[in-house]
């Protein structure tokens, strides 16, 4: 099979995306539509992004200062232009012009253009409500020359954040130079980022013919099902892997444009609950409500992006005596009233959200709500559960107690999956049984059965592989995507002829996923068409790491892809990249060392060490290779 040299990923451009339809903007939408227009005006959707005259600049630029950790700034504004001068903890001073605004409420951080081009979100923001500066990051020491300070590859707006705050946008980086020439249509969420470029709709309405593949209406997403909607606020609302430079196509399917994070360690609790900041959508396919067919909009207003009515009127709009007839399965019965929830009426106890979706706290004050409606299980005993939320004094085992007295007869405190995943993440799992059980069972969420296949990759072997490969066919493409890495474990003659299906599956993600299962694959183990096929999977997976070579990330993982092609000059070169971006990637210094001593020699391996150690001297693997080398 011939694989594309790894000097592609630098010497392609980025991918630009190209539609057939062009963006007109918002304004010409609300010519028409001024009822929607109105109220979008002045959602967080519209004010996701804006300029700095625009009049939502809600901070104290009137010489107020802010210190922190040896860093000070203060905030002046000049001839009517916002201004922050920043004293680095290094002693540097450098003003910088605010070039835009980010958010309305409850935070509004501001963006400074630090060279032609590159964004980057700067770390004191705005406490809008108590009118305060404050950083979002006060227990970390971030100078300068850290890949984690706000002028590091982390926080830079192009490549992190700018894709879910404008509309049509192209993120257009320039490996060779490290530099952006990043456009959009708008910026802001606008009507275009989610009903598609509007041109076609403008033609329709001229009574001219639509192009195949727009709705009925001219446009490239088709709002008509659930399940697309749902998809189209995900590509935002969700913690992912963009395949594509910038924005997709409004009405691409999810999977075909993202890598949707499971439920991992660090991104969530054990049992699925919210832990970092994973926006919603992970959180929502778990549960029953996604399961029976409820969509974003059955609570959320899509152009004010408020809810459609407030406190326990927004969930008894179905779940009530009276119930709602396009979900039938409802169970009618009444659950606002102390019968149910054990908390005088009209406390904050009583509120549906409080016992039903916790809340986290990110950026420092933005609380954000967990979307899998669950019922509290403080017996898991996880660390996080809505009844200690509130009950700070207490322990889960009380909360868990309250709970069995209230409801002795409840069917809802039998095994969880959460109880299996604890022990693999914790090396307590003694086999794979209980895993690949929740990755067949199609009871359980599509979520959490291709968690159980991603936290069975480390367990895979021949039985494990065959047992979990039906799912290779699954009708869930994120269970397909995560079943293709299991096979690594079986037969390589098992392994092609079970993934070379999905090498040209619909959806990218999985034939990405698959792809890459083929890179340890000699050739002769494969007909010449399924060498073709694996080539042009691999093509595309190149395509889509192409478009994030300004993640220090890539650079690692392009890094284990040239050693698996035994290509040790492009590994250090990949690996070399890491740390041009951020010098602080540990992981990546000892295989530079390494890898100079295979291409170069002692003499540059040594110079490749003494670099590492003046950078991180405490580093307990480039500390055992100076051992090594006498230094």
């Amino acid at each position: 099979m011939k694989l594309f040299s790894l000097a592609f990923f630098l010497v392609i451009g980025a991918a630009t995306i190209a539609h057939a339809q062009s963006y007109v903007g918002s304004d010409s939408c609300i010519e028409c539509h001024q009822e929607q227009g109105e109220a979008w005006a002045g959602s967080h959707h519209a004010l996701a992004w804006t300029e700095t005259d625009s009049g939502t600049l809600r901070a104290d630029f009137d010489g107020s200062s802010f210190s922190h950790d040896g860093m000070h700034v203060t905030f002046a504004l000049r001839d009517g232009v916002p201004l922050a001068q920043v004293t680095e903890k290094d002693g540097v001073t450098t003003e910088y012009g605010v070039h835009s605004v980010v958010g309305i409420e409850p935070l509004q951080q501001y963006l400074f253009e630090t060279e032609p081009g590159r964004m980057q979100s700067f770390d004191v923001v705005w406490d809008t409500e108590n009118k305060r500066w404050y950083h979002l990051y006060p227990d970390q020491d971030l100078p300068p020359d850290d890949g984690l300070h706000w002028t590091g590859p982390y926080k830079n707006w192009n490549a992190r954040c700018a894709e879910c705050h404008a509309t049509g946008f192209v993120k257009d980086y320039d490996a060779q130079t490290r530099s952006y020439a990043s456009q959009q249509a708008e910026i802001g969420v606008g009507c275009e980022a989610c009903h598609g470029p509007g041109s076609a709709h403008i033609d329709w309405l001229d009574g001219q013919v639509l192009a195949d593949g727009l709705s009925e209406y001219g446009f490239s997403m088709d709002w008509g099902t659930t399940e697309a909607g749902i998809q189209q606020c995900a590509t935002c609302h969700s913690r992912r892997e963009a395949l594509a430079d910038g924005n997709p196509l409004p009405g691409t399917p999810y999977h075909d444009a993202y890598n949707l994070a499971v439920l991992r360690p660090g991104l969530y609790y054990p049992d699925g609950q919210i832990l970092d900041e994973v926006y919603v959508y992970g959180s929502f396919l778990q549960s029953k409500m996604y399961a029976r067919g409820v969509g974003c909009i059955e609570c959320h207003d899509p152009h004010r992006a408020e809810t459609i009515a407030e406190g326990n009127g927004l969930c008894t709009q179905c779940h009530s005596p009276a119930g709602n007839p396009d979900f039938p399965t409802l169970t009618l019965k009444a659950y606002d009233t102390p019968d149910h929830h054990y908390h005088a009426e009209d406390s904050a106890g009583a509120q549906c959200v409080s016992c039903h979706m916790i809340e986290r706290v990110y950026m420092g004050v933005d609380g954000r709500k967990d979307h899998s409606f669950r019922i509290p299980r403080p017996d898991l005993g996880f660390g996080a559960d809505a009844c200690t939320d509130c009950h700070t004094g207490e322990t889960q085992q009380w909360a868990a107690q309250q709970i069995a007295g209230w409801y002795p007869a409840s069917t809802q405190r039998g095994p969880h999956f959460g109880t299996s995943f604890d022990a693999a993440v914790s090396g307590q799992l003694t086999g794979a049984q209980d895993l690949t059980a929740i990755a067949l069972d199609p009871d359980q969420a599509g979520i959490v059965r291709a968690t159980a296949l991603f936290l069975l990759q480390p367990m895979a072997n021949a039985a494990v592989a065959a047992a979990v490969a039906p799912l290779l066919s699954d009708p869930d493409p994120l269970i397909r995507a995560n079943a293709a890495p299991v096979q690594r474990g079986a037969p390589i003659a098992d392994r092609v002829t079970r993934l070379e299906p999905l090498l040209s599956d619909p959806l990218r993600n999985v034939r990405i996923s698959a792809a890459k299962e083929f890179l340890t694959i000699p050739t002769q183990a494969m007909t010449q068409a399924q060498s073709e096929a694996a080539g042009a999977g691999i093509a595309d997976w190149q395509r889509s790491i192409a478009t994030r070579l300004d993640f220090p990330e890539t650079h690692l993982v392009l890094g284990g892809f040239a050693l698996t092609l035994r290509n040790s000059r492009a590994a250090e070169g990949a690996f070399r990249e890491v740390v041009a971006l951020d010098p602080q990637r540990a992981e990546a210094w000892p295989m530079i060392v390494q890898l100079a001593q295979l291409n170069r020699g002692t003499e540059a391996a040594l110079q490749a060490l003494d670099e590492g150690l003046t950078i991180l001297p405490d580093d307990p693997a480039l500390r055992q290779l100076a051992v090594q080398y006498g230094r």
